[in-house]
């Protein structure tokens, strides 16, 4: 699947998680953030990327991260969405 249609197909899959959050679990999301051991690995993974050196294995880590971290996205913005349609936010 080509990345531009990632995000789009995503959104609409994601759409019942949207409505069915509750504030407590929307703002639950929003403080979802990779632990340090975890963001060092991804780091380290971008920057070989960047210089063209990652092997196989190390490709697939590191695309496996971007797609779930493009997951999180999403659902962090149908967070916002949910607390932002609902008042005493």
């Amino acid at each position: 699947m080509q990345p531009s249609l990632l995000t789009p197909l995503l959104d609409r899959l994601l759409d019942p998680v949207g409505a069915a959050l509750n504030p407590e679990a929307a703002r639950r999301l929003l403080d979802i953030r990779a632990d340090r051991k975890t963001q060092a690995v991804v780091d380290r993974l971008a920057a070989k990327c960047n210089e063209g050196r990652l092997s196989e294995a190390e490709r697939a880590e590191y695309e496996s991260y971007v797609v779930a971290s493009g997951v999180l996205a999403v659902l962090q913005a149908k967070a916002r969405a949910a607390l932002a349609r609902r008042p005493g936010r």
